[in-house]
């Protein structure tokens, strides 16, 4: 079950990538972790720096798959977002306007594949 799990994950975070960059970003980083918490994509546009969190489902589904980027999972990410910038060698993006994405992906029952991708998803007011 989690092998399974885990390459969904993958799978969706491929599809993602490709996405970003069909549509000019640059992918900066994938999976990036900092301490604890972990960003799925990292990627740059004319737009700034995203941070994107990646969710993929299949059927049945209980809830749509942004959903579940709770406020918690949201801090964290930020919380990586702040680390990542950070770093000595990423100040250089320190001042890009940084967006908080989200790219929800279904695997219907007939095969499609649906991609929702949700730019400023939310924006971090709590740090």
């Amino acid at each position: 079950m989690q092998d399974s799990r885990a390459r969904l994950g993958r799978e969706g975070e491929e599809l993602a990538c490709k996405y970003l960059i069909d549509n000019g970003h640059s992918i900066l980083q994938k999976n990036y972790r900092f301490g604890r918490c972990e960003i799925d994509i990292i990627s740059l546009s004319e737009n700034g720096i995203h941070f994107v969190e990646v969710k993929t489902r299949r059927p049945p589904m209980m809830a749509l798959p942004q959903e579940s980027v709770t406020a918690k999972k949201q801090h964290r990410i930020v919380k990586a977002a702040q680390g990542f910038l950070h770093k000595s060698e990423m100040t250089q993006y320190e001042t890009l306007d940084c967006q908080f994405d989200i790219i929800a992906i279904t695997y219907e029952e007939d095969g499609n594949i649906n991609l929702d991708y949700i730019p400023n998803a939310y924006i971090p007011i709590y740090v």
